[in-house]
């Protein structure tokens, strides 16, 4: 495939996205393997108490959410401080234990229950319908809808943006710098094709992050060692300065 280079003034930045595609499975291996398979709801969940959370904390907290309370109708009706508690581990579980328990009794409300398996029939609406109806329950944003119908057992092509994720977006001109992960999301999926499955949406995603978490780091990115680089505006830009530092002739000592 020919990609415009980095340097360009005008790049297709499908044409980009799939180039990136192509070499970070070469870099890391395709199809990814789910790290999970949770129903839907309890995807929604899990999600939801990822906000500003590392997932080693959220999981944790689900997981005795799940052991207090193995039923989510259990969840709803508990009293909120008895939810509170088993929140400890993720952040702001003073404001999740009410958001989640309201976010139940919408769905109840909506649904007529809240079983496992109250959020199945997403898998038969098409995705912006399914993404716009979760988005109507408080504290849901693009991110946490597209994650549940993309990370759960309904294997949905719809593409959760992380912060790694945007990150890198951003860094190698996917999106513009000034654009928040939010509205993010529509942007970078209308760049992967239309027929791409929940497999391939899921591997894009993945693929990003993991190049955001090791190698196209926050504060000390190693872009030397990146198979983006000569598509990479912001790589080629530090790499330049840091070898036009090494070449810079040393300066005298200052006299004290």
């Amino acid at each position: 495939m020919s990609v415009v280079p980095a340097s360009a003034a005008s790049v297709d930045k499908s044409a980009l996205a799939l180039e990136i595609h192509r070499r970070l499975c070469e870099e890391y291996g395709c199809p990814v393997p789910y790290f999970h398979s949770l129903s839907p709801m309890a995807e929604l969940v899990s999600s939801f108490l990822s906000h500003r959370t590392r997932n080693a904390d959220s999981g944790r907290a689900f997981k005795q959410l799940r052991k207090r309370f193995p039923a989510w109708e259990q969840v709803r009706d508990a009293p909120t401080e008895q939810v509170e508690e088993e929140l400890a581990p993720c952040t702001w579980p003073e404001q999740k234990a009410p958001r989640l328990q309201e976010i139940l009794r919408r769905i109840t409300a909506d649904r007529g229950h809240v079983g496992d398996d109250a959020l199945d029939f997403l898998a038969d609406l098409p995705v912006p319908e399914a993404r716009a109806w979760l988005e109507e329950l408080p504290g849901v944003g693009p991110k946490t809808s597209a994650a549940v119908l993309c990370f759960s057992r309904l294997r949905r092509p719809a593409l959760p943006v992380d912060s790694h994720h945007h990150r890198v977006a951003q860094r190698v001109g996917l999106i513009p710098k000034s654009l928040a992960v939010g509205p993010s999301h529509a942007r970078l999926e209308a760049l992967l094709p239309g027929d791409w499955d929940g497999q391939q949406v899921y591997d894009q995603h993945e693929l990003l992050m993991f190049l955001g978490q090791r190698v196209c780091q926050y504060r000390a990115p190693k872009c030397p060692r990146c198979p983006l680089l000569d598509l990479c505006p912001t790589g080629q830009a530090r790499v330049g300065s840091s070898a036009a530092d090494d070449d810079a002739p040393a300066q005298p000592a200052k006299p004290r």
